[in-house]
């Protein structure tokens, strides 16, 4: 049972290997990488929105409480 169990995990070491492989040296690898990276600075983004709209909104909150 033990070994049927470290084989699985060998086959999905290699294959996960074998698709990273494929994945920078394949074709399309440079779209890949592109679309990564797009997709990345689009995280970045909306989180830095997220903060800036929390932050604004705290902001607008307390001048509001102190015009009261």
């Amino acid at each position: 049972m033990d070994l049927t169990k470290k084989a699985k995990e060998e086959l999905e070491e290699r294959l996960e290997k074998i698709e990273n492989f494929i994945a920078k040296k394949g074709l399309g690898s440079t779209y890949l990488q592109k679309a990564q990276k797009t997709q990345r600075d689009i995280n970045l983004l909306l989180a830095l929105g997220g903060v800036l709209t929390i932050a604004g909104l705290v902001l607008w909150m307390k001048v509001r409480n102190d015009e009261e």
